[in-house]
């Protein structure tokens, strides 16, 4: 039976459900006609029900809207456009294409689904995406909202969905590996890492087959809707059933008092470039949702996937905010890292703008205040905008960190100057900073580029299995072997990478900023020497929780870090116990060498001390570090309350575990004043006033 037909209305967008049945509305300025299609099932060749919008009766200004009763939550829905074909004039209508609600909160995808055949001319009714109408009103989140989690109080720790739990070493079910469901029985291990909040690599339905021949988009930076969950990441093939999937593991982790935080590609699609597939926004409105060149037929290619979204626009401008609101309201989600964030300041022409109206209304929107917002401010295209990315609620990703820790740790010269810069903030980059107020997200691996033990178990990429002869990914890696290329079975190579792993997790958790560490690095996860693994859905990507129990000293070293860094285990009453990073805030820095109040800045020094006195806290904190290959002895700095010194050493890389490091309430005290420190160490002492 033909469900009855309305006029409908232009809002909201999408689909959305009354008692008497769904409004249906989407945006298409030049189209000529449009036609709302119903499927019984998402493979199905040909629609239930074709409804055909009139212009006159279901059109509003470019909204296309029709209300249709007796239908409800789980119908399948698209829709084809009618209108010009005119590439030369930035249009690109294709009426044998069936098109995706860019407002849908839940897609089906048949296991037929084809790329290709979006890509060419002919009908893809049978192979398209479908849109799923939902109802989200039913869910009982059972008084779980954000968490609000100072940044200053805050560990993250980037993870994808599916390598988190897909190996089968990982303990999980066998049938809930690699799903939101999978990643909620692994919440203990978290919690007893002791981070703050996960990361999520994009978990908005993106496009698998966008990859090379024979392999799989695995990172998911190739989106395909901006509401609609990955379906591949549910247990289940019903995507209503994920859609609660989802929101049961972000009620999870917030019980466990963790934040999740979504990584969010609002920077290009999956429809690629001119050759690209019509899914949804192409055969929609092309020329609003992209950057064209001013030879319309072709798309700007800001991001490296050949094309580019038009952020600026006022639809997708409207578009975003309104999925950045979905998110935080309809699925309590904590925060967003925006990739590439950079292409977010470009106006309709490419070109950068001094304000750009989209990073304003994220920033000003009242449904987003107290949400974090995290952007990787630059793009494909050269655009470097760390330490001058627009608002003033933002935080960075801080690239310059990455770089100059690894240098320094390498050995480089002319670090050392730097080094002291990335650990009390970045004031360099970010201009005059309070612990309130630091933009930087600290960083030395995340997912794109060599993991923490390939940092320092190989001197080259080795990207073959990706089929692109090792061309792809960054050459310039400021990695170091440590004497041999890969896997090593001599001690004193195994020794030093473990000591610099530590060295590298140290300088990550000290330094001022948030820190933010890769999943599996705390057990040395390694990719053999891929630092471009977005293709590899395999136990390339995945963590292999076998490296547990093979690194056990730096699960250890990660967690104790963690623990000190947030809430150091004292005898002192909680009032007065601050965390690491509170006591490099709220101190005078004085920087030292070998000897006391001579800190070298020459290019070839490979060393450097610090001492911060807290006097709200009472604590001394004294800090040594050296990427030095011999043994260089520290003079350690005087009380300032003129009483005889008695400094404790919590924090020694170069030492085998228990003693590496040390909860600050199993301190002991040493005599002297002077300390050894070994080669390529990190030493951390303090002192009770």
């Amino acid at each position: 039976m033909k469900p009855e037909a309305g006029p409908g209305q232009s809002f909201p967008l999408g689909a959305t459900g009354y008692p008497e049945g769904v409004n249906f509305s989407v945006y298409s300025k030049n189209a000529t006609g449009v036609d709302l299609l119903l499927f019984d099932e998402v493979s199905d060749p040909q629609p239930s029900h074709t409804i055909s919008l009139d212009s006159e009766k279901n059109r509003t200004y470019h909204y296309w809207h029709v209300f249709l009763s007796g239908i409800g939550p789980g119908q399948l829905y698209g829709y084809r456009v009618r209108g010009p074909f005119e590439p030369e004039h930035g249009l690109r209508f294709d009426a044998d294409k069936v098109l995706f609600d860019p407002y849908a909160r839940c897609l089906a995808v048949p296991e037929n689904y084809s790329r290709l055949a979006a890509s060419r001319p002919g009908d893809t009714a049978a192979t398209a995406m479908k849109g799923v109408v939902v109802d989200l009103r039913g869910y009982d989140w059972e008084g779980d909202t954000p968490l609000k989690t100072p940044f200053t109080r805050t560990v993250i720790y980037e993870l994808h969905v599916k390598g988190f739990t897909q190996h089968p070493s990982s303990g999980v079910t066998p049938e809930k590996r690699g799903t939101y469901a999978g990643l909620v029985e692994k919440i203990p291990y978290l919690q007893d890492l002791g981070i703050t909040a996960v990361e999520l690599l994009p978990v908005f339905q993106f496009d698998k087959q966008d990859a090379p021949p024979g392999r799989s988009n695995y990172w998911g930076y190739s989106p395909v809707s901006f509401f609609a969950l990955h379906q591949g990441y549910g247990s289940t093939l019903n995507p209503l059933d994920t859609l609660d999937e989802f929101r049961d593991m972000v009620k999870a982790l917030h019980r466990a008092g963790i934040e999740v935080i979504l990584d969010v590609v609002f920077n290009h699609t999956a429809e690629g470039n001119h050759q690209g597939a019509t899914l949804s926004f192409r055969g929609l409105e092309n020329e609003a949702y992209y950057i064209l060149e001013k030879d319309r037929a072709y798309y700007s290619d800001y991001t490296g996937t050949g094309n580019t979204l038009n952020a600026n626009n006022p639809v997708v401008r409207r578009m975003i905010i309104d999925s950045l609101r979905f998110w935080v309201e309809a699925m309590h989600i904590d925060g967003f890292r925006f990739d590439l964030a950079s292409v977010l300041s470009r106006d309709e022409s490419g070109t950068p703008l001094a304000n750009p109206p989209i990073i304003w209304d994220i920033s000003t929107d009242p449904v987003l205040a107290g949400t974090k917002l995290i952007a990787e401010a630059w793009d494909a295209a050269g655009l470097y905008q760390v330490g001058t990315f627009m608002g003033d609620f933002w935080k960075e990703w801080n690239g310059k960190f990455r770089d100059d820790i690894r240098s320094f740790v390498k050995g480089d010269q002319g670090a050392i100057s730097k080094l002291a810069c990335r650990l009390l903030g970045s004031g360099d980059i970010f201009g005059e900073l309070t612990p309130l107020t630091d933009p930087s997200i600290n960083f030395i691996t995340c997912h794109d580029g060599f993991t923490l033990n390939d940092l320092v178990s190989y001197n080259q990429k080795h990207n073959e299995a990706n089929g692109e002869n090792n061309r792809d990914g960054r050459d310039d890696n400021l990695s170091w072997n440590h004497g041999a290329e890969g896997p090593s079975a001599d001690p004193a190579i195994e020794a030093l990478r473990n000591r610099q792993v530590k060295n590298f997790l140290a300088l990550t958790l000290i330094a001022l900023g948030t820190p933010m560490l890769l999943m599996g690095d705390e057990v040395r996860r390694t990719q053999r020497g891929n630092n471009n693994a977005y293709c590899q859905d395999n136990d390339i990507s995945w963590l292999d929780w076998v490296r547990l129990k093979e690194y056990p000293d730096i699960h250890r070293f990660v967690k104790q870090l963690i623990a000190i860094r947030l809430h150091p285990d004292t005898p002192a009453e909680k009032s007065r116990t601050p965390c690491l990073s509170q006591v490099l805030a709220r101190s005078e820095i004085q920087f030292h060498g070998v000897k006391l109040n001579q800190q070298d800045w020459a290019d070839d020094a490979h060393s450097l001390a610090l001492t911060a006195w807290d006097p709200e806290s009472s604590l001394g904190l004294n800090l040594m570090i050296s990427a030095y290959w011999e043994p260089l002895e520290f003079e350690l700095p005087p009380r300032p309350d003129g009483q005889p010194q008695e400094w404790q050493c919590w924090l020694d890389t170069s030492l085998p575990p228990p003693h590496d490091i040390v909860p600050w309430s199993e301190v002991a005290p040493f005599s002297g004043s002077t300390y050894l420190v070994q080669p390529r160490s990190v030493v951390g002492l303090i002192t009770r006033l």
